[in-house]
């Protein structure tokens, strides 16, 4: 068997590994999808009023702050469902597991691989589902062509690889479960300071450049005009620029930490 096929085959078989382990343990998945999914809900029923007021959209229908507040929901949701996954590759980490697949006559980087699929993979449902709430309580795109809803899956899904590969360079530097959880916590705490919920003109000048060019705001601001139709501009080039070179910095250095531990 070739390199390339046993590198094929023992991922497809670490893939299925981490599938089910979220089946068997559903509790980690559910709580870090819920927080998307709590704060579309507070802020478009709580706040939504003010909110699409403030935005342009007229005080009596929150139809214009659904709209702005979805995309970045749903990179949010990216976020969240990648702290799983540094969870899990610590536990891999600290309790041996890694160590005993390293005796078996398995490719050698198949293990990482295979939470990197499965964490991009469940990224996409966690999205659809998040999606689907969103389009439950009136969120529309009726203007977006096929090609931009396929475009719009790509940059969610590369948007997820990239947060992926870090979650899992996290998950190896932390010496148990519960230290990558929190490790891995600005993965959640920096859509709060993007435009996911207000537009960066809105906030302090000190602060805007950080909101303005941190990872998010050029994706969510990308996925905004791909659904919404609202323009894209530089967005569209910084927010690849930010996930290829997260995708790059997250591989280099958790390939690093799994050569080390290897030694």
């Amino acid at each position: 068997m070739s390199s390339l096929s046993l590198a094929v085959r023992d991922s497809s078989t670490m893939l299925r590994r981490n599938l089910l382990h979220a089946r068997r343990y559903p509790s980690l998945t559910l709580n870090l999808l819920l927080t998307p999914i709590v704060l579309l809900l507070l802020f478009v029923y709580l706040f939504g009023d003010v909110m699409s007021a403030g935005i342009g959209g007229g005080g009596a229908d929150r139809s214009a702050y659904i709209a702005y507040l979805v995309p970045g929901l749903l990179l949010m949701t990216v976020g969240s469902t990648t702290i799983g996954t540094a969870v899990s590759v610590a536990g891999d980490m600290t309790e041996g597991i890694v160590a005993r697949f390293r005796a078996m006559p398995i490719h050698r980087g198949s293990v990482i691989i295979g939470h990197v699929a499965g964490s991009v993979l469940q990224s996409v449902v966690s999205v659809v589902l998040v999606g689907a709430v969103a389009v439950t309580i009136g969120f529309r795109s009726t203007d977006a062509t096929v090609l931009e809803w396929v475009a719009a899956l790509g940059l969610v899904t590369l948007f997820a690889l990239a947060l992926t590969w870090i979650a899992v360079g996290m998950g190896m530097v932390s010496p148990n479960a519960e230290a990558a959880s929190n490790n891995a916590m600005p993965l959640i705490f920096l859509p709060l300071i993007s435009s996911a919920f207000v537009p960066v003109g809105s906030m302090p000048g000190w602060f805007q450049p950080i909101a303005e060019y941190q990872p998010f705001t050029p994706a969510i601001e990308t996925l905004r005009g791909l659904l919404l139709g609202s323009e894209i501009g530089r967005n569209g080039w910084l927010a690849v620029t930010w996930c290829l070179a997260l995708t790059v910095l997250g591989y280099l250095w958790s390939r690093s930490l799994f050569d080390r531990e290897a030694k």
